[in-house]
Order: structure tokens, then sequence, then C-alpha cells
């Protein structure tokens, strides 16, 4: 069960990642924080966007989800019980939505962040000479 835990930790820090990245790209922008332009975070933080809304248009479960579900069901615990901090860690990520809702939500984000790259370019990358 230990195992399962720590892949819905994993789980909510990936969504912190996409929520809150994108949110401080904003912030980040209006107060002139240069890391916000940081090359290699603005292309982990799309790599990410882009992986939850492909697996959404190709109806693909989440693998952190299917990974912790089977976890949980190893155990012989119920998908969603467990201690305090993973039932409201589970509470903050599982919703009873439809999968296009899920769909349309996850797609104007992605839009959001590759509008973000227009909007807030990342900085340019030297490549090494020589």
């Amino acid at each position: 069960m230990l195992a399962a835990d720590g892949i819905l930790v994993l789980h909510t820090l990936f969504v912190i990642f996409v929520v809150a990245g994108q949110l401080l790209v904003f912030i980040g922008y209006a107060r002139r924080w240069s890391w916000v332009r940081n090359p290699w975070f603005r292309i982990g933080h799309l790599a990410a966007i882009a992986v939850v809304v492909l697996q959404s248009w190709l109806g693909a479960a989440c693998p952190l989800t299917t990974w912790e579900m089977a976890l949980r069901s190893r155990a012989g615990a119920d998908a969603y019980s467990g201690d305090f901090i993973a039932h409201w860690l589970q509470t903050l990520l599982y919703y009873d939505f439809s999968p296009r809702t899920f769909l349309v939500c996850y797609s104007l984000f992605g839009l959001l962040v590759a509008a973000s790259w227009w909007l807030i370019p990342p900085r340019k990358t030297k490549l090494p000479s020589g």
C-alpha cells in the first residue's frame, strides 16, 4: 500500500507541476523572474501537458492512475481507501466527470501552455561550439 501511496504523491506532484508551472510562468513574467524563461523548465512543462492531452485524445488511462490502482488491488485494498494524506490527495485528483469534460479541459489548458510559448517565449539556448 505504501508503493501505491507513493505513486499517488508522485501523481499529485505532476499535477501541481503542470498547473502551478503555468501560473508561475505568467506571474514570473509580470515580476520579471528570469527562470520562467528557462528552456528546460518550459520544455518539461510543455511535454507534461502534451502527454496529458495526447492520452485524453487517445482515450488512454493515465499510467500513474493505472499503476496505483493495480498496486492497491494487489494489496487487497479498495482502489481509493487509505490513510489521511492518501484520501485527500485522491480527493484533489480524481473527479467523476465525463471523459469528454476532461478532454475539453486538458485540451484548453494545453492550448494555454502552447500560447504562453508565443506570449512569453523561453530564452534561446546557446549550443556549445566546437
